[in-house]
């Protein structure tokens, strides 16, 4: 059965193929949280994507499937859950395919690891009503001073997006 599985990419930042674009080449469904980030080359300035983590990325498929090239590239390991033996992190389909919607649906999503949530950061409960993001619960971000409403979408112990949201599809709970 395919899951979607947590793994490492080892290689250094500058790798010409990383992980992420090796599986891609090779047909495995692949999500890496990406930002945008401006970096010189030869003089000029450009505006890049590159891996919000460099050695995070999710793999959807099967245990049988992804062992070989595990076993191949030896920059590519599984991350394992903490306190079990060789018992590779996965991730539920639902909570994976609600995280990837709504960074895809962000035009600037913000990452954040379980560390860099606060309390003083999370406001109030809500429910989105309408638009890209329909029926997802979650917190409001407390930015102070701005006018923008943005909601945490979270994968548990593992990283947390806020996406901008509009504020007419924002209902309290």
């Amino acid at each position: 059965m395919k899951e979607w599985y947590v793994m490492r990419d080892l290689k250094r930042s500058n790798a010409k193929l990383p992980a992420y674009k090796m599986l891609m080449e090779k047909g495995f469904e692949v999500f890496t949280p990406m930002v945008w980030k401006v970096v010189s080359r030869r003089g000029k300035r450009l505006r890049i994507q590159v891996p919000y983590m460099q050695d995070l990325l999710f793999v959807f498929d099967t245990r049988r499937e992804l062992d070989p090239i595990v076993e191949l590239v030896p920059t590519l390991q599984y991350r394992f859950v903490r306190g079990m033996y060789c018992e590779p992190m996965t991730v539920r389909c639902e909570d994976m395919e609600r995280f990837i919607t709504a960074v895809k649906s962000a035009e600037s999503p913000c990452f954040y690891t379980p560390g860099e949530v606060t309390p003083d950061m999370i406001g109030h409960k809500v429910r989105i009503v309408g638009g890209p993001l329909d029926s997802y619960e979650g917190r409001l971000q407390k930015i102070r001073g701005s006018r923008s409403r943005r909601l945490f979408v979270e994968l548990p112990a593992l990283l947390t997006v806020s996406v901008e949201v509009n504020p007419e599809f924002i209902q309290l709970l």
